[in-house]
């Protein structure tokens, strides 16, 4: 997955620009992005503070590497497995 080139509070900042009355194309227009792109952005952190995003994104983190290590258990079980089968 690509790194976003805004951090979480720049992201939470132009939310609240536009919470605030200034119009989405305006704020995506100083903020160089797409207003899609903009929508997608709030739907995943609108109503957030900094602290609550930083979170998220540790439990993002810590989440990837437990589907790492599953995986990995689980290809440990199929190869045991087919060598306790072969036998």
């Amino acid at each position: 997955m690509r790194k976003s080139r805004f951090t979480e509070a720049q992201i939470i900042g132009m939310i609240k620009e536009q919470d605030a009355g200034m119009p989405t194309a305006e704020v995506c227009r100083r903020h160089g992005l797409s207003t899609a792109t903009f929508y997608e952005l709030k739907a995943k952190y609108g109503g957030m503070e900094v602290s609550e995003a930083a979170r998220l994104k540790a439990l993002e983190d810590e989440n990837a590497k437990l589907k790492r290590l599953l995986a990995d258990t689980m290809l440990d079980n199929v190869v045991l497995k087919d060598l306790l089968g072969k036998n």
